[in-house]
C-alpha cells in the first residue's frame, strides 16, 4: 500500500502528481490501487491553493510499504512536528520505502533519514538546504535521487518522475511506459533541473558570485580554471573554492560545467551548428568531452537531443 503524507499548506501537485501516476499504473496492471492519504491530524487538509484533501491519521498506516511526503509552503511546520518525524522514522525502521517530493525533503532531513545519503530538493531551496543539513550528500541538479530505500525528488512535477521510477521498480519498464503514455508524459525526462532553473541556484542572495557567473557565461571559450575565477573575484584560489562551494552548493568546476552544458544544449537543440563547433564555442574543446558531459547530465549524447528537438 502507498501512503501520501500531507500537511496544512502542502503543494497540491506534490501529492496529486504521484497519486495520478500510481492510479494509472495500477489500472495498467489490472489491479485496484491501494493508496491512503495521511496526515498528523485526520480530516480535511487545506493545500496552499485552498483546495482540500481528505486524509486519514497515522494509525491507519500499518499496511504502508511506500510513503511519499509532499512539500509546500507549510513544510517547515511539518518538519518540526514531533508526531510527523516520529511517524516517518518508525516507518523507515520498519523497512518502508520512503520518498519526498520537492521540499518534502526537509521532513526526511529533520527525521535524520538523509544524513550521509544522496538527496535533492527544489533548486530554489538549494542554499538553505545545504546550510541546514551539511551531512546530506546534496545533488542540486538531479530530477530525483535514490539512496537505498530513501528517495527524494526535485521541485513539484519531479514527483511524477519519481513515481514513474517507482512504478518501474515495482512493475517493470512496460507498465511504467504504458502509464507514461496514458498520462502523456516522458517515461524518463532528460536533463537535470538546471535546465529549468537557468542556474539560479548558483547565485547567492547578496549576488556575491552572480556577476562572476554572468561573466563566465559570456566567456565560456576561455579555460575558466579555479585560479582564473579566483583571480577575477580577487581571492586566493583556496579561499575562493571554499567560499563558492559554501554559498552555491557546487564546486567552481561543477558550476562552470553546468554553464557550458546549459549553453551547449541550447545551441545543439536550436541550431544546425556542427557539434564540433558547439563544443569549441562553449569551452568543452573536444566533442568527446562534451558528449560525456551530456550523457552524465542529460542521459543522452548531443546528437540524440538534437534529433529529439527536431522531432518535437
Amino acid at each position: 500500500m502507498i501512503g501520501i503524507l500531507i500537511f496544512p499548506d502542502f503543494q497540491l501537485l506534490d501529492a496529486a502528481g504521484p497519486i495520478s501516476v500510481f492510479e494509472v499504473a495500477a489500472r495498467c496492471t489490472g489491479k485496484t490501487l491501494a493508496l491512503r492519504v495521511l496526515a498528523a491530524s485526520a480530516g480535511l487538509v487545506r493545500s496552499s491553493s485552498g483546495v482540500e484533501m481528505m486524509a486519514r491519521g497515522f494509525k491507519s498506516a500499518n499496511a504502508i510499504t511506500t510513503l511519499v511526503i509532499a512539500g509546500g509552503a507549510g513544510v517547515a511546520d511539518a518538519a518540526r512536528c514531533e508526531v510527523t518525524r516520529a511517524f516517518v522514522q518508525r516507518l523507515a525502521r520498519r523497512g518502508v520505502r520512503v520518498a519526498s517530493v520537492c521540499s518534502g525533503a526537509y521532513v526526511l532531513a529533520e527525521a535524520g533519514l538523509l544524513d550521509g545519503r544522496r538527496a535533492t530538493t527544489h533548486w530554489g531551496r538549494t542554499r538553505d538546504f545545504v546550510a541546514r543539513y551539511p551531512k546530506v550528500k546534496f545533488e542540486p541538479d538531479q530530477i530525483f535521487t535514490r539512496d537505498g530505500n530513501v528517495w527524494t525528488s526535485a521541485g513539484i512535477t519531479a514527483g511524477i518522475d519519481l513515481a514513474l521510477a517507482m512504478v518501474t521498480e515495482d512493475h517493470g519498464e512496460e507498465i511504467a511506459q504504458a502509464a507514461a503514455r496514458q498520462l502523456v508524459l516522458y517515461h524518463r525526462r532528460s536533463g537535470g533541473q538546471s535546465q529549468f532553473s537557468s542556474l539560479l541556484e548558483l547565485k547567492t542572495p547578496n549576488g556575491r558570485f552572480g556577476a562572476l557567473l554572468s561573466w563566465a557565461r559570456e566567456n565560456l571559450e576561455a579555460p575558466l580554471t579555479v585560479e582564473d575565477l579566483a583571480d577575477r573575484a580577487g581571492m586566493s584560489a583556496r579561499h575562493f573554492a571554499r567560499a563558492f562551494a559554501a554559498e552555491t552548493g557546487a564546486t567552481p568546476s561543477k558550476a562552470i560545467e553546468r554553464l557550458r552544458l546549459e549553453v551547449a544544449r541550447e545551441r545543439v537543440q536550436s541550431s544546425r551548428e556542427a557539434i564540433e563547433l558547439v563544443a569549441e564555442a562553449t569551452g568543452f574543446g573536444d566533442p568527446e568531452r562534451m558528449r560525456r558531459a551530456f550523457i552524465r547530465a542529460f542521459g543522452q549524447p548531443p546528437q540524440a537531443l538534437r534529433r529529439a528537438a527536431r522531432a518535437g
